[in-house]
């Protein structure tokens, strides 16, 4: 790669099928996704003043941030498929909860519980990833119809 070309970056949602969630509960849903890294990053960042600092690595600002903001949304058959993705992100080095994790609904609307905690899980987000990386887990999937 040359030095003034950039890699592209997107972000990888998948999200349960198997769940029927309406179309607002799936919005709802795959909107915690888009904010679930963000939101991480901004907990863990360094508190100056009345701000806080981030860390965003930067080839994640350039080829996400400063580029296309490209999200793509993939479907999970069950809860079983996607716990495959969770394995090919760690069979990739990804680190959970870091550069993914799960998203969980509190079942106060239409969703049952099915975790012990009385949650249900409904999708699985994704840090920016570079488009190879991201293609090597959602290969796996088909986009959300």
């Amino acid at each position: 790669m040359s030095g003034n070309q950039q890699v592209s970056y997107r972000r990888l949602f998948i999200m349960r099928k198997d769940l029927n969630m309406s179309p607002g509960k799936l919005a709802a849903q795959t909107a915690h996704c888009g904010e679930a890294y963000w939101l991480q990053m901004i907990r863990s960042g360094e508190k100056d003043g009345d701000s806080v600092k981030l860390n965003i690595p930067e080839e994640i600002f350039e080829g996400y941030i400063n580029d296309s903001i490209v999200k793509t949304i993939c479907q999970a058959k069950n809860k079983s498929k996607l716990m495959g993705a969770r394995q090919d992100a760690l069979d990739l080095g990804l680190v959970e909860d870091v550069d993914f994790g799960f998203i969980r609904d509190n079942c106060y609307t239409e969703l049952k519980p099915e975790e012990l905690d009385g949650t249900v899980i409904t999708g699985i987000w994704f840090c920016p990833l570079p488009d190879d990386l991201s293609h090597e887990i959602s290969k796996h999937f088909q986009l959300y119809r």
